[in-house]
């Protein structure tokens, strides 16, 4: 019978779905939780030739949010959706997926530094909506990284994971980086 075995694909996708839910949510939580235990002790962090840590913080997380905006373009492209262009042009999925591995290895040093050094912070509510959105953003990647994987999941999955990481991504990114560049008035020399 066909539609039991289609039934069962889609039982089996629906399982993997929520198992890369309760997987992120495990990153998340078990980030935060480590992040709350380990209160940052201003030890010091390499900052890989920038005049500080927080200018090496905010230069890595702007070039990482950059590659974001290029996988929203190359996202759209894959999906039909980017205006002007047809069908799925060869160059969509190659860009898509290394500009996807260039913002996550350009957030590594950042979140090492975020953890390590400072902990997580609830001193305002921007820190505590940064901190929140920054182990987010790890448990998400990693929910969407396993769904790539999941044979027979809707068409709507994929672009709701990555729809979902931009959007943390983005949130990280305006409570800190665009913190310190627009209103702390810092110096990023």
């Amino acid at each position: 019978m066909p539609g039991t075995e289609s039934a069962g694909v889609r039982d089996r996708a629906r399982w993997g779905l929520a198992a890369a839910g309760v997987l992120g949510l495990a990153v998340a939580a078990m980030l935060g939780a480590y992040a709350m235990v380990h209160p940052g002790n201003g030890a010091p962090v390499p900052h890989f030739g920038f005049a500080s840590l927080v200018a090496m913080k905010t230069w890595l997380s702007t070039a990482a949010a950059a590659f974001v905006v290029v996988q929203v373009i190359s996202a759209l492209a894959m999906w039909g959706r980017l205006p002007g262009v047809s069908g799925t042009p060869a160059w969509a999925g190659p860009v898509h997926r290394w500009s996807g591995v260039i913002a996550f290895v350009l957030t590594l040093p950042v979140a090492f530094a975020c953890v390590w050094a400072l902990g997580f912070s609830d001193s305002s509510a921007r820190t505590v909506a940064h901190s929140i959105a920054g182990c987010l953003f790890y448990g998400v990647f990693a929910a969407k990284m396993l769904a790539l994987r999941l044979p027979g999941l809707s068409g709507w999955t994929l672009p709701v994971l990555g729809s979902l990481l931009t959007t943390v991504l983005a949130v990280v990114w305006f409570t800190s980086a665009f913190w310190a560049i627009a209103l702390s008035g810092l110096s990023l020399r």
